[in-house]
């Protein structure tokens, strides 16, 4: 390791010590010892790797591992971890007044994630390093552009750009071009991208170009802005300083625990609409444009501005005007939820995240939340919590064709949240929305939620019942044609080795 690297390591504080650890986990970097659990297995006997959270080690234990790094390239790449944190450092002993755009990358860049995802390996061959001047007027520059990109999985396993497109502050285009990759192409992604190999068969634009394209627009200390930004400047290499990242700068995160909102999620509940359909494709542009458009509403309503205003809670209204229906058995129709549930809706399946099964999932909509209230007090049954602290009932039902059996009726939202205006787009724990409810974690009790009771099959069942015995006769078959099969050649074998 080179004096300069050397010396900065050591001087540098715990955080970033563990910055570069964890970093250098993620790479897949290895010292003269291996990587970092390797490097304990040697460096500490007593706890080895059973102790590897590097937050959890002492600072030596993290210079100790740094120092077994020789390669120039890894000492470049710690080298712009450590420059990371002190641009951080920098920006939080700034006293002057600040413009709103300039605040809100000083939040960016002040936020704790922000040198773990922003280190770019910007040494290396093909990067473009803009150029951070400190001429007063280039720093105090106002100017933004937003950019989202999109890209494609290369036979090597890396990402390669194939779309890139950039809006200004009015919500122009400034940049939309199609991108030919340099590497060969195995996944275009294109239920994500929209892009597929027919639309690159004439492209002649490559990332050098739009290399070129940034360089100009980002010139003269422009602002770039976009939602989980690194990822498109790491798609773009272009390393940039002047950056406002919309996944960054909003509150949503609770002490350590900290999980970024989708694009979609803060359309939904900062700017009133919803950005794409659950499935849908990406559209590059209108994602750029999203991103700005967060970055003026965050200018708007003030940077410092940590509640949502009444438009902002669509999301929640939409939620509290359904109720999760789950654990409905497959031979009860979705449309005879009408029968069990009191009240008008209409019945949404929901997308069944464990294929198969005897079970399913749906929601009742109701016109509004008041609605939704009404039917799920109106509900005969045991009234239970699901992990989230989310109401719900157990509920008995026998149909009219004579159907009988148990399905869980739950709210999409606490009780109490109708007066909580403060942004909640990430929680520290998402359950699943059909999991099995729960009580407050506690030891297993006579008293814990009950299971639903067997189902009396309906007339519909008995063919899936019989293409079940139909299947498992033929894999039994199946499976004496394989032992048969197995004895044939043990024979014939033996007869050729003459045993």
């Amino acid at each position: 390791m080179t004096a300069f690297s050397m010396e900065k390591i050591e001087k540098a504080p715990k955080e970033v010590l563990v910055d570069i650890v964890k970093l250098a986990q993620k790479k897949g970097m290895e010292g003269s010892n291996g990587g970092w659990k390797e490097f304990l297995s040697v460096y500490d006997k007593k706890l080895g790797k059973s102790l590897s959270d590097p937050a959890r080690r002492a600072p030596d234990a993290l210079i100790a591992f740094l120092k077994t790094f020789s390669n120039v390239d890894d000492l470049k790449f710690f080298d712009k971890v450590v420059e990371k944190h002190e641009s951080m450092e920098h920006i939080e002993k700034k006293t002057d007044k600040l413009s709103p755009e300039q605040e809100l990358v000083h939040k960016t860049v002040a936020h704790p994630h922000y040198a773990l995802n922003y280190s770019f390996p910007s040494h290396e061959e093909g990067w473009v390093l803009t150029k951070n001047r400190k001429k007063l007027k280039e720093t105090r520059c106002n100017a933004l552009v937003a950019v989202d990109c999109e890209m494609v999985l290369c036979e090597d396993g890396t990402d390669a750009l194939v779309r890139v497109c950039v809006v200004d502050r009015d919500l122009k285009v400034q940049l939309d071009e199609l991108v030919k990759p340099d590497k060969v192409v195995v996944d275009y992604r294109t239920n994500i991208t929209g892009v597929s190999a027919k639309d690159l068969e004439h492209v002649t634009c490559s990332l050098q170009d739009v290399q070129e394209s940034m360089k100009k627009l980002l010139s003269r200390g422009t602002i770039l802005v976009g939602h989980s930004l690194n990822n498109d400047l790491h798609a773009l290499k272009v390393d940039h300083t002047r950056v406002i990242d919309t996944s960054l700068v909003f509150k949503y995160w609770s002490g350590s625990n900290f999980k970024r909102p989708s694009l979609n999620d803060l359309c939904k509940t900062v700017l009133g609409y919803e950005l794409r359909k659950e499935g849908a494709p990406h559209n590059c542009l209108e994602d750029a444009r999203a991103a700005m458009k967060l970055v003026l509403a965050k200018i708007d309503g003030g940077v410092d501005n940590n509640t949502l205003p009444s438009y902002q809670n669509n999301v929640h209204d939409t939620d509290a005007m359904k109720l999760l229906c789950h654990r409905i058995p497959i031979c009860v129709s979705g449309e005879k939820l009408l029968e069990i549930i009191p009240g008008e809706f209409t019945v949404e399946l929901k997308a069944n995240k464990k294929a198969g099964g005897d079970k399913y999932a749906a929601f009742a909509v109701f016109k509004d939340k008041h609605a939704a209230d009404e039917a799920f007090e109106g509900l005969v049954g045991d009234q239970l919590k699901d992990s989230s602290g989310r109401p719900q009932k157990l509920v008995s039902f026998k149909l009219d064709s004579g159907v009988a059996g148990d399905l869980y009726v739950r709210k999409m939202v606490q009780d109490g949240d109708d007066n909580n205006n403060n942004i909640q787009v990430a929680s520290n724990k998402r359950p699943l929305e059909d999991e099995t409810p729960t009580q407050p974690k506690k030891l297993k009790t006579d008293g814990e939620t009950p299971e639903p009771k067997e189902i009396v099959v309906c007339n519909n069942c008995d063919g899936y019942i019989n293409q079940i015995e139909t299947l498992k006769k033929q894999l039994s078959d199946r499976d004496q044609e394989i032992s048969m099969l197995h004895k044939i050649i043990v024979s014939q074998a033996r007869k050729q080795s003459g045993i």
